[in-house]
């Protein structure tokens, strides 16, 4: 064992004593600390430039990501919209507008005396001519009253015989003095009195008979009756104080007018004289033909429509009061028409407009409608076919906003 560690000792000695050496070093210097701090040094740069990476790499990108963001929030902000063009439509050279017919001559007919309908003559849909006896009425009262007058008439006419006697009597004896002026006067003056009694006694007579005359109720002219509002027994009061009741409905229907409201881009239309063309639905195929007569020569502020009146000869009765037609209107020129979507319209306190696209921005445009189809207008003024026309417009929708087409166009229709 003492062997061992002297052998172990002498074997560490040369190391111990190089160190030493190396450490006492008598000018100081250390190779391996100075390695350290050359490598220390370049560690420390190496992190210096990596971190100064780092800082520059996430500044960029941080910008970068804000000239995105800012890029697309711009991009956002422009809405984007689908549009159509509007499709042209050919000339139009008339206009179709609805009306009803009416009887030339419509009137309710009316007593003018009270008592009971004794018997009617005609029922609804009965042709009648004019002076065509429609109805008696049963007058007991009137009957009654034209005998009492009858009589206070025959007594009037007796008292005036009377009197003229008497004056003529007076008027003879006055002028030799048998009897005194004021006497004669007084003669002449009943005879007046009793003059004015007995015409007013015959115009009784008269009145009552006319009375009595209006038991029997005739055609005012010739039509159909249309309605009957009275039968046998019913009571009939034709006093002041109640309201009247209608017995029948007469309508002249050989010729039928027609009221139709004209829009004012089509007034020019409206002439006096011009050819009209009527059709129904009940009638397929078959035209009829009237004249325009006359219109109001004004147009109305609330509907901006012209008022014309249109008749229609109607000689076998073909054509039936109240009927709704179709009225077609030539136009003196052809008026040109493009057709679009109703949803592109925007109505605003400004009045009817469109949006439309035009150099990337929005521009609206005011427009006239003529015809409403329901899914679509036809415009007759504002629009040309070769508009970007902006389908759905927002609320938002100002003139010169940018906008952006989300696909290709489309025709006038919309799909």
């Amino acid at each position: 064992m003492a062997s061992s560690e002297e052998n172990v000792t002498t074997a560490t000695e040369p190391e111990t004593i190089e160190v030493q050496a190396v450490q006492s070093s008598p000018d100081g210097f250390h190779p391996h600390r100075g390695a350290k701090r050359q490598t220390a040094i370049l560690v420390a740069a190496a992190a210096l430039v990596a971190l100064a990476l780092m800082i520059y790499s996430g500044i960029h990108s941080r910008a970068a990501a804000e000239s995105r963001l800012t890029k697309r929030t711009e991009e956002a902000a422009i809405p984007t919209v689908a549009v159509v063009f509007p499709r042209e439509g050919a000339p139009t050279q008339e206009i179709v507008l609805p009306g009803n017919t009416q009887a030339f001559s419509d009137a309710p007919i009316y007593a003018r005396t009270s008592g009971y309908l004794k018997r009617w003559y005609f029922d609804i849909g009965a042709h009648v001519q004019r002076g065509q006896l429609l109805a008696e009425i049963e007058t007991p009262e009137v009957d009654r009253q034209l005998e009492q007058s009858r009589a206070d008439l025959d007594t009037a006419q007796a008292n005036l015989n009377i009197a003229k006697i008497t004056a003529a009597r007076w008027q003879d004896l006055v002028s030799d003095g048998s009897v005194s002026q004021q006497e004669t006067d007084q003669a002449v003056s009943n005879l007046s009195a009793v003059k004015a009694a007995a015409e007013s006694s015959a115009a009784n007579v008269r009145r009552l008979e006319q009375l009595q005359a209006f038991e029997k109720v005739y055609a005012p002219f010739d039509g159909i009756v249309t309605a009957r509002s009275t039968d046998i027994g019913a009571l009939i009061d034709a006093g002041a104080s109640t309201q009247p009741k209608e017995l029948f409905h007469v309508a002249a229907i050989r010729t039928l007018r027609l009221y139709v409201a004209v829009p004012e881009v089509y007034s020019r239309a409206a002439r006096s004289g011009a050819p009209a063309t009527l059709t129904l639905d009940e009638f397929p195929g078959q035209t009829f033909h009237g004249t325009l007569v006359r219109n109001a020569n004004s147009i109305d502020i609330a509907s901006r429509t012209l008022l014309v009146e249109v008749d229609v000869d109607n000689p076998t009765g073909q054509l039936l009061p109240g009927a709704y037609v179709f009225v077609h209107l030539k136009l003196p020129d052809e008026t040109h028409s493009v057709t679009i979507p109703s949803n592109t319209l925007i109505f605003r306190k400004e009045g009817l407009q469109v949006g439309l696209v035009r150099n990337g921005k929005a521009e609206l445009v005011p427009v006239k409608i003529s015809r409403d189809y329901g899914n679509s207008v036809e415009i007759v003024s504002g629009l040309q076919p070769t508009d970007a026309v902006i389908v759905d417009p927002s609320d938002s929708l100002v003139a010169g906003m940018p906008v952006r087409l989300s696909s290709k166009p489309t025709g006038g229709n919309g799909r």
